[in-house]
């Protein structure tokens, strides 16, 4: 018998992303796990391909293979990707993890076949399977009880579950998960990029001022990603004109099918209020949070099952505003606290939380109160601390036979 820990982990992941990889290369290099493999369903991250959300090609700018194990496993779909069940078709899965022979799978998300052919295999070979996903029922019902009695059934196939946060760990137990299956390994990111002591990304923050313009002592609210009705990037604009602020600036960064209507309503605006940069790759990331006072993530709906970039600006020390509907909001952002919370479909709220957020980022010793209490919440949200909830995860699974 081998420790509970110690086992061979496969981990049934879509793609690289900047979040997971960094995270993969620290359990690699840290956690007891005798193992570990990552099966990769597509190469999106890696190659140069188009993002239609963002509306540009790219491939990510940092090392998402290195220092842990993984092969992508041939991935058949005719378009492939999360949008659609077939978006992930690897019929070549199943062998591949016969091969490698994990005594423990880690299963990131369901709704697609591949996902379901893993969790098949999984139960045919009697392999554990601990499932990670950060869905939530915030700002909207519970499912309905045929629904609900899938999810159930689904669940009930699972050793134990990480759960994210708050949100996510109800949505678990409404769905019936026992609270003994249930892990706390929170979304993470890879705080060492995300230093707000970097010389170089303090430098080239400060390029980015002088280059747009905006004065030094002007209030920066900051709006970065895919400029999409679901994260409101338009709604936003209308709060920050509304305002009227001459004390402010707003910038967006990224692209998508928002960006030319943003464009056409900025032009309103006074000169230098409203400010647009393009996408900007994962190592241009740290300077873009460092330019701002203020990191905005208004969506609605339950597109924004979490919302990393907020772990991300917080690492750069900046507090966030963010709606009733992120799923990160019950865990990191405290209104008042660490930053400001509207409700999503409200402009008045969302225009008063605006209001409320510039005011308090003025110099002064609110400010530098919220900015410790942004770094002393999101101290516990480090790859270490979700790597502990896998640990666990992985211990209540027994001992392993050798």
């Amino acid at each position: 018998m081998t420790a509970p820990s110690s086992r061979r982990l496969g981990v049934v992941l879509s793609h690289p992303t900047q979040y997971y990889s960094p995270w993969f290369r620290w359990l690699q290099a840290h956690s007891a796990v005798a193992a570990l493999r990552v099966f990769y369903l597509w190469n999106f991250g890696v190659t140069r391909q188009h993002d239609p959300r963002f509306q540009t090609t790219f491939q990510w700018d940092v090392d998402l293979l290195s220092g842990y194990e993984s092969e992508f496993v041939p991935n058949r779909a005719a378009r492939p990707g999360p949008e659609h069940f077939w978006g992930f078709n690897n019929p070549a899965l199943p062998a591949r993890l016969r091969a490698w022979q994990p005594d423990a799978l880690l299963l990131f998300g369901y709704p697609w076949a591949s996902h379901l052919r893993a969790l098949a295999w999984a139960r045919r070979r009697r392999v554990p399977v601990i499932f990670r996903g950060d869905s939530h029922f915030l700002g909207r019902p519970a499912p309905d009880w045929r629904r609900r009695r899938l999810l159930g059934f689904l669940f009930r196939q699972m050793a134990a579950c990480l759960y994210t946060g708050q949100a996510n760990r109800a949505y678990f137990r409404t769905l019936g998960v026992p609270e003994n299956k249930l892990f706390f390994g929170p979304h993470s990111v890879n705080a060492a990029l995300f230093d707000p002591a970097d010389a170089g990304h303090r430098a080239a923050a400060a390029r980015l001022r002088t280059e747009l313009g905006i004065p030094p002592a002007a209030v920066v609210v900051l709006a970065a990603g895919k400029l999409i009705p679901a994260k409101q990037p338009r709604e936003l604009l209308a709060a920050f004109l509304a305002l009227d602020r001459p004390d402010a600036a707003l910038v967006f960064v990224g692209d998508g099918v928002e960006k030319p209507a943003l464009q056409s309503l900025a032009a309103a605006a006074r000169p230098g209020a409203v400010h647009f940069l393009p996408f900007a790759n994962q190592s241009e990331m740290p300077a873009r949070y460092l330019l701002a006072d203020v990191f905005a993530l208004p969506s609605r709906g339950s597109y924004e099952t979490w919302g990393l970039a907020v772990n991300e600006a917080m690492h750069m020390g900046v507090p966030c505003l963010v709606s009733d509907r992120v799923g990160c909001q019950l865990d990191l952002v405290t209104a008042g606290e660490t930053g400001w919370v509207f409700p999503a479909e409200s402009a008045a709220g969302l225009r008063e939380a605006l209001a409320a957020a510039i005011a308090g980022s003025r110099p002064g010793a609110a400010r530098e109160q919220r900015r410790a209490a942004v770094a002393a919440r999101i101290a516990g949200y480090t790859y270490a601390q979700t790597t502990l909830g896998l640990q666990d995860a992985l211990t209540s699974l027994g001992p392993v036979r050798a």
